[in-house]
């Protein structure tokens, strides 16, 4: 596949991020945090299945697509950055789900994929604790307004 062909289907998946309920989704995924396998399952059965479902799905098929050849691996990293932060949240429960729902591949694509972007230990460490300073943030902003409402 040429070049242009790769851009033009990381442009495709780019199109299909901005579709109105992944959208929802993905600002879903941004608040989620989970835990542990059961945090995950809360939410699979929860009134955000479908978003969970959708956001997860979605990068283990893009992930799919560059492992098979179908888009430029480099191409589609310098690209996106969003692949890293989903999978830093999964990453910490992902064994205990695969050993939960006896699903030894289950988002083996995406993480074939992550797995390969250099420094990645690293770089999902990292963004982990950026996770944590955004939740610290966002608790400080909430107790500041709730305060300023009582007062």
């Amino acid at each position: 596949m040429g070049k242009q062909a790769d851009a033009d289907l990381i442009l495709k998946l780019y199109d299909l991020r901005r579709e109105k309920v992944m959208r929802e989704a993905r600002n879903w995924f941004f608040t989620f945090n989970p835990t542990s396998a059961a945090d995950y399952m809360e939410a699979i059965m929860g009134e955000h299945s479908g978003y969970l479902r959708m956001v997860i799905s979605y990068w283990d098929m893009a992930a799919s697509l560059v492992n098979n050849g179908a888009v430029d691996e480099q191409m589609f990293n310098d690209a996106n950055g969003e692949h890293l932060f989903i999978f830093a949240k999964i990453e910490p429960i992902l064994e205990e789900l695969r050993q939960q729902w006896n699903a030894p591949d289950m988002l083996k694509h995406f993480e074939t994929l992550v797995r390969r972007v250099p420094d990645s230990d690293k770089k999902l460490a990292d963004i982990r604790e950026r996770i944590k300073m955004i939740g610290a943030m966002i608790a400080e902003r909430q107790a500041k307004a709730q305060a300023a409402g009582q007062a």
